[in-house]
């Protein structure tokens, strides 16, 4: 007999981070991870994340868990988890947006449902290996921190940096001294957070591309409420455009696709609401050669566990997606799950996301 969705519970967690993330729209020194744990009729928990923002989800801890304990549960309790794929359109209906907060309960179903399959999480998602290769993130910072930090990551082992841009800074300076300092064997992507205008960015680019810096791509240049400024940079520049804010799901998508507005995008479970949208997205976008990067928003273990089982579905480790959140976390909320190793997001081989509960120091359910 196909286990049921018993209930569904949401813990939250206070992690202070290991340094204060600043982009272009805020600074962040702690995070409050909230986890939502699915339990089903046979006794098994699994595990899923909803990132709370203000400023970008739009959701905060008490409308999450309004959310989950809610509508959501009201979708999706007494359900058989056998076609996950189906309750996460049960979900998709129950609320309108609330995307972080749907994004948790189907991770978690999807979690259990691979458990409950005896395999983990990533091979049940099509992938054959359990380690991702991730990029590391340097907050937007003077110039000098930018290169100590990026000499330090780049000594750690990461062969990719992501430089947060568009905070009223020198960027062309800060990010070609950058590239100076580490050489030219460590990819360097730069992400504006929608931070400049479309002149600026095709001014910013093109003086980086007549210096040769070298950079992989440029995200997310313009505001994501203005698709033809996107458009328009991505036609006057050669680096390629990452559309994030900007795509949310396969509708989205579409309309990035039919405007040749970017070269790629970045699909952030949080966005999508969940690893159903997601994998929807990634056919779209290998269908119409719009290039795929897996990313997350400042999350734990769990919400990593989830994005990069994704990513290892896509088949090519080597391709460093934006899965470093973890890193910056004091320590995670959970017991077992994934674990880095230099520039590795090395998955649990146990079923499930391997995630066994929350540490000793709890949460507040």
């Amino acid at each position: 007999m196909t286990a049921t969705v018993r209930r569904l519970i949401v813990h939250t967690v206070d992690v202070p981070l290991v340094r204060p993330f600043i982009t272009a729209v805020r600074r962040t020194d702690a995070i409050t991870a909230v986890l939502v744990e699915a339990v089903d009729s046979d006794g098994r928990s699994g595990w899923g994340e909803a990132a709370a923002s203000w400023r970008v989800t739009g959701e905060s801890p008490a409308s999450i868990r309004a959310a989950v304990m809610g509508p959501l549960s009201d979708a999706v309790l007494g359900s058989e988890l056998d076609d996950v794929d189906r309750l996460a359109d049960h979900l998709a209906a129950a609320v309108i947006q609330n995307a972080a907060a749907r994004c948790a309960v189907e991770c978690a179903l999807h979690d259990l449902a691979a458990a409950a399959s005896g395999v983990p999480l990533w091979a049940h998602l099509g992938g054959r290996t359990n380690s991702v290769t991730t990029d590391m993130t340097l907050s937007a910072a003077s110039t000098s921190e930018l290169i100590e930090l990026a000499i330090g990551h780049r000594d750690a082992g990461f062969r990719t940096l992501k430089l947060k841009v568009g905070a009223g800074r020198d960027d062309v300076h800060s990010v070609a001294a950058v590239r100076d300092a580490v050489g030219a064997d460590v990819s360097l992507r730069v992400d504006a957070n929608q931070g400049w205008t479309a002149r600026q960015a095709i001014d910013i680019i093109r003086d980086w591309e007549d210096a040769s810096v070298g950079i992989e791509l440029v995200e997310q240049p313009v505001s994501a409420r203005n698709r033809d400024d996107l458009a328009f940079v991505t036609a006057r520049v050669q680096t390629p455009i990452l559309a994030d804010e900007a795509v949310w799901t396969s509708h989205d998508l579409s309309a990035i696709i039919a405007g040749r507005m970017a070269d790629a995008v970045n699909i952030k479970l949080a966005k999508s609401g969940g690893l159903t949208e997601a994998r929807r997205m990634i056919a779209l976008a290998a269908a119409n050669d719009i290039g795929v990067l897996i990313g997350c928003m400042m999350e734990s273990h769990v919400g990593i566990a989830a994005a990069a089982s994704l990513a290892a579905s896509l088949g090519d480790p080597a391709r460093a997606h934006d899965l470093d959140a973890g890193l910056w976390l004091a320590a995670s909320p959970v017991d077992s799950g994934p674990h880095y190793t230099a520039d590795s997001v090395v998955l649990s081989r146990a079923a499930g996301t391997g995630i066994t509960g929350l540490c000793a120091s709890g949460g507040r359910p």
